[in-house]
């Protein structure tokens, strides 16, 4: 027992430095930095670095790329964080959106009641609140501290703030947990003001909040976050064919994401843990280093929220089809990709240590970082690196970096020895840096290399952005 005691805790340990050593890169090369830091932080805020900012909006250039530019059936829209408190009393927000919590009444620490459970070996599948408050008093459950815990009670989820110059209640409004409403609202503005039909869908990309009582393991659960969101309309017989499309347009992302597909779930949910929107759900998940968490998810809402918001404005949000003149209120297929937990799973897979291989100067004999990221998705596709500080040189390679700033985002460094600098690069992602030497000011060519293949090539200034442009095409 023993034994297999200690190859546990070594597999536990070694996921943990796994993760720290992420979140360290992350702040050191300028990913992701701690919020309001000089002030001592506030507690699970992040602020996305210089790099780190690129690398999401890489990420949801290539997601507006692929699910609504590419596809004729798609168009995009950009709803307000702050909409009228009926939209959430129409969704159940305001009445359901709940999480069940507990207090350590000493240290009046918070924490989810269901989370507490399967932490000390409950299954709560299928469970209601008051089963698991049963359960609870059944067991007798302390906090992780050891203390006794208050009674168990619902949390509402959403951050409440109010508009105009004086609180009244009557002025209340929420900053929205998910950007999902803002297209089901707009609904019939986008079919009257644009030549689409059923089936069509609405893609968002945007900011959601929750007032999480559980925040940690870095950027993965955060009272602040962004979605990319589709709502897909179709008529109710068709369902099932158009789910099974989402979910292979889903994995097709996946693959483009660069994702370690061994480390990716798929869970289907049990009928009695669906949402109540929801016919059928399933749940992408990835193998974080702390656990088995869901990173996309893909469900059938059914035609809940027009019905709901159609009850509630007294608006119609049916659709009639130009051709047949048939009349109804279209199903809906949501298509879910939360981006802060994509670009952790991102880094985690494209994570790679490896031996020293930066130069002689720089053989330490450590292991070296190489961020291994899609093409499409670094943040610097190209690293100009003059040999020297030498004037003529520096002048040379600054006129290369300028030209080829017109079509990639760029790095110039010319700081440190060589090797030094193509260790920089590797950590950060860089696919391709670009060596410009003392030959280069006569024979008018610079040097390639690859980062994953080490490869150097010799390349004629004048084709330098061809050539670029060819290999990042080979993804």
């Amino acid at each position: 027992m023993g034994l297999f005691k200690n190859k546990n805790m070594s597999k536990e340990n070694s996921k943990k430095d796994s993760m720290e050593k992420i979140v360290s890169l992350a702040k050191r090369r300028g990913f992701v930095f701690q919020g309001s830091e000089i002030y001592g932080g506030l507690a699970n805020s992040y602020d996305f670095g210089p790099l780190g900012v690129e690398l999401k909006n890489n990420i949801k250039k290539l997601w507006w790329k692929t699910f609504v530019q590419e596809r004729g059936d798609i168009l995009g829209l950009d709803s307000t964080i702050i909409m009228s408190p009926k939209v959430w009393e129409a969704s159940g927000h305001i009445e359901g959106f709940h999480d069940p919590l507990v207090e350590d009444k000493k240290t009046h620490e918070r924490y989810r009641l269901d989370h507490l459970l399967e932490e000390n070996g409950v299954n709560v599948s299928g469970m209601s609140f008051d089963d698991m408050s049963a359960k609870i008093k059944e067991m007798s459950l302390k906090s992780p501290n050891g203390n006794e815990l208050t009674n168990p009670k619902q949390f509402n989820m959403m951050f409440k703030t109010s508009v105009g110059p004086a609180e009244d209640s009557s002025d209340d409004v929420y900053l929205r947990p998910e950007t999902a409403q803002g297209m089901f609202v707009d609904f019939k503005q986008i079919l009257e003001s644009s030549r689409v039909r059923v089936p069509f869908g609405i893609a968002q990309i945007g900011k959601a909040f929750r007032n999480e009582i559980t925040t940690g393991n870095f950027i993965f659960r955060v009272r602040e976050f962004e979605q990319m969101e589709i709502e897909y309309f179709i008529k109710e017989d068709d369902w099932k064919d158009q789910f099974e499309k989402w979910l292979y347009d889903m994995k097709k992302w996946v693959k483009a994401m660069g994702l370690d597909e061994s480390k990716v779930f798929y869970h289907e949910i049990a009928k009695d843990d669906l949402a109540h929107y929801s016919k059928r759900t399933i749940d992408i998940e990835y193998e974080f280093p702390f656990g088995q968490k869901e990173l996309y998810g893909l469900a059938y809402r059914t035609d809940f929220d027009l019905k709901a918001h159609q009850e509630k404005s007294g608006k119609d949000m049916s659709f009639q089809d130009p051709v047949t003149g048939e009349k109804y209120i279209p199903h809906v297929i949501e298509p879910s990709w939360g981006l802060d937990r994509t670009f952790l799973a991102v880094m985690h897979s494209a994570y790679d240590e490896v031996e020293a291989r930066s130069g002689k100067d720089d053989a330490t004999h450590e292991k070296e970082i190489v961020l291994r990221l899609p093409k499409s998705l670094a943040p610097y596709k190209v690293a100009i690196l003059p040999l020297s500080k030498k004037e003529d040189l520096t002048n040379l390679a600054k006129e290369i970096a300028s030209d080829l700033r017109k079509e990639f985002m760029v790095d110039y460094d010319e700081t440190q020895s060589i090797g030094k600098r193509y260790r920089r690069q590797d950590e950060i992602g860089t696919p391709y840096c670009v060596t410009v030497d003392f030959d280069s000011l006569e024979d008018k060519k610079v040097t390639v290399r690859d980062r994953d293949t080490m490869e150097q090539d010799r390349i004629n200034i004048s084709d330098l952005k061809d050539y670029i442009k060819d290999k990042m095409s080979e993804e």
